[in-house]
């Protein structure tokens, strides 16, 4: 389903030429116009819409009904026609008033962010999961703007019981339905995010840790996973490039093996609907024992998106905190600065214990970044006294391949083991032991 698969006349197609304005309004938190424009025409390529031209434009007040105050409205209007234009897009959430006043005084098609990044997640979801969550999404988003979009259908109905009652219009028989559906959804996320649980039960016995990457989108996480993995996970220079999350086993330094997982890409102003529709997926990072944070070093805005992601990873209960997993930076694309910026980046990396500069794309420092995992994942280690049966050798192997053993002492049929573990390590561990 796609947000503007609506009326006859009212559609989005790929090579459309369109005009993007960002509403200065003070929201952009340490970004310029520049930056913001720039990431605003990328979600638009990213769906084969041609920018053809971009535009900031001061707001001091915002009009409830535009936006927009009435002559920046008809200088809008003005470029609009002279770039040749098929929609607008306006680079924030507006209202489905403020959407319906600009499209019958610009004569073009106008979306918004929400809509925009509803677009491209609802062409680039793959698993049956990621399609029900943008279905989700995008009813939620569409329910607002039935007014706008399906005017037509306000007529109303005798009520014949089992159709709506009495006088009920067509648009409150859709916005009925919608409702239906988004329930029948929940129904069978709520299903999915179960058994997603059970499988996260199950990793969680296994002798191996779960290290999520996550990032702003297009920071390098899916060039880095198949730099790691070997795999082919699509990398593609585009916004949100990867949304269902893609899980491999990797080789660390001193453990048999761990599970790396590949999560959609952050963004600021990322629309409500599609946090609270992706929170299954987030789950996973919520689940991992370790979070890799990749960071696009040689972009302007790092910072800033820095602040972006972490507000994410607050809002889905993965952030700083007691009892979450440790997370770590790789600073990316080092590639791609300059030598004396290169030289500044990484020597600031290397003052930090929980950040290491890399190149995803020429695999420079990434061997170093699997001895950083290593060390992170053993943070907060301890030193516990094990009583084991002679005869279960398979735990004692565990033991010496997820932790270190200090010391073992033979007592008649028992093996006294001292060995040190991470907390994650010693739970899991225990799980193992209530399972057996």
């Amino acid at each position: 389903m796609s947000v503007f698969e609506r009326d006859e006349g009212d559609g989005f197609a790929r090579g459309d030429r369109a005009l993007v304005v960002f509403p200065d309004i003070g929201q952009a938190e340490g970004r310029d116009n520049a930056s913001r424009l720039d990431e605003a025409a990328g979600l638009a390529e990213a769906i084969g819409i041609e920018v053809a031209d971009r535009k900031a434009v001061k707001i001091r007040q915002v009009r409830p009904a535009s936006l927009f105050g009435k002559g920046q409205v008809e200088r809008l209007a003005i470029d609009a026609r002279t770039a040749e234009a098929d929609l607008v897009i306006v680079d924030t959430a507006i209202t489905p008033v403020q959407q319906k006043t600009l499209e019958d005084e610009l004569k073009v098609k106008v979306i918004d962010r929400t809509g925009l990044i509803l677009e491209i997640f609802g062409e680039r979801a793959a698993t049956a999961e990621g399609r029900l969550q943008v279905e989700l999404a995008h009813l939620d988003y569409q329910a607002g703007r039935l007014v706008r979009s399906w005017t037509h259908l306000e007529r109303q109905r005798g009520g014949f019981g089992f159709l709506g009652g009495p006088g009920e219009t067509q648009i409150e028989a859709d916005r009925r339905m919608i409702r239906d559906r988004m329930a029948k959804l929940r129904k069978e996320l709520e299903q999915i995010k179960k058994t997603r649980g059970l499988h996260r039960a199950r990793r969680q016995k296994a002798p191996w840790p779960v290290i999520a990457l996550v990032g702003y989108t297009n920071a390098g996480k899916s060039t880095l996973f198949n730099e790691m993995t070997g795999s082919g996970v699509m990398a593609a220079d585009l916004l949100f490039a990867t949304l269902d999350p893609t899980m491999r086993e990797i080789s660390l330094p001193g453990l048999d093996k761990a599970i790396l997982s590949d999560t959609v890409g952050f963004v600021s102003d990322l629309p409500t609907q599609l946090v609270a529709a992706f929170r299954a997926t987030l789950e996973e990072v919520n689940a991992a024992d370790l979070i890799v944070h990749v960071r696009d070093i040689a972009h302007p805005d790092s910072d800033e998106q820095r602040v972006d992601v972490l507000a994410v990873l607050e809002e889905i209960g993965a952030g700083a905190g007691e009892g979450s997993a440790p997370l770590i930076e790789a600073w990316n694309k080092i590639d791609m600065l300059d030598p004396a910026t290169r030289e500044r980046i990484c020597n600031a990396a290397e003052r930090r214990a929980d950040v290491l500069a890399v190149s995803a794309l020429t695999g420079e420092g990434v061997d170093d970044l699997r001895e950083l995992m290593v060390t992170a994942l053993d943070r907060g280690s301890s030193v516990h006294e094990v009583e084991i049966a002679l005869s279960d050798g398979e735990s004692m192997a565990w033991l010496h391949r997820n932790g270190s053993v200090l010391d073992q002492d033979v007592d008649g049929d028992i093996m006294r083991i001292s060995v040190k573990l991470s907390a994650i390590d010693w739970e899991r561990f225990q799980g193992r032991e209530a399972a057996a």
